[in-house]
């Protein structure tokens, strides 16, 4: 039986690949693809390529496909997210902006966050009217992560520094009219004479 297992070695790790590669897509980010690659890959070039099937040739073949699997999967980063920090805890949502995936009311809805993890999609809840399919939105409670209460990003007010850059903006114009009216007596006076 030993013998037959190990005239079949392509055959199997050929097998055992896909099935690591199939169960990795059931439950993505568990890392079964590198292995299942390497597996896959060395039992598709035993059956493939008339070498000698011994084990030897067999387990160098499944590690060097094995290291050029993992450096793809690193390098590529497939499933999104490289360089930039993953929720952690339902604190860590407060603050995030989104859109609304489903109207909001106080009693349903949905949102998709802009950086949510994994899965991106939340119930959220409002506490004052609806919000729109289509708004931007800001949560304000994670609430524990199951149901977000949320605002819009239109109806939040403006805060102290909003209206101090805004009462700003209005003295600079108004300084700009002054002196344009100041000025504009003069150029009629240049073209007169």
């Amino acid at each position: 039986m030993l013998e037959a297992l190990m005239g079949n070695m392509p055959l199997l790790l050929l097998s055992v690949g896909l099935i690591l590669m199939a169960l990795e897509a059931l439950s993505p980010g568990a890392h079964l693809i590198v292995i299942g690659v390497a597996l896959a890959g060395a039992g598709l070039l035993g059956l493939l390529l008339p070498i000698p099937a011994n084990l030897i040739v067999l387990a160098a073949l499944t590690l060097g496909i094995g290291a050029i699997a993992a450096y793809i999967y690193n390098e590529f980063d497939f499933y999104g997210g490289k360089g930039t920090a993953q929720t952690s805890d339902s604190d860590s949502l407060a603050g995030t902006t989104g859109y609304v995936t489903e109207t909001i009311t106080n009693r349903s809805g949905e949102v998709k966050l802009n950086e949510g993890g994994f899965a991106p999609y939340y119930s959220a809840r409002t506490t004052s009217g609806t919000i729109e399919e289509g708004e931007e939105i800001i949560v304000l409670d994670p609430g524990g992560g199951n149901v977000l209460t949320v605002e819009s990003l239109g109806a939040i007010g403006e805060d102290e520094i909003d209206r101090a850059l805004a009462e700003e903006a209005a003295r600079s114009r108004e300084q700009e009219s002054a002196t344009d009216a100041d000025t504009q007596p003069e150029r009629e006076t240049e073209r007169s004479s």
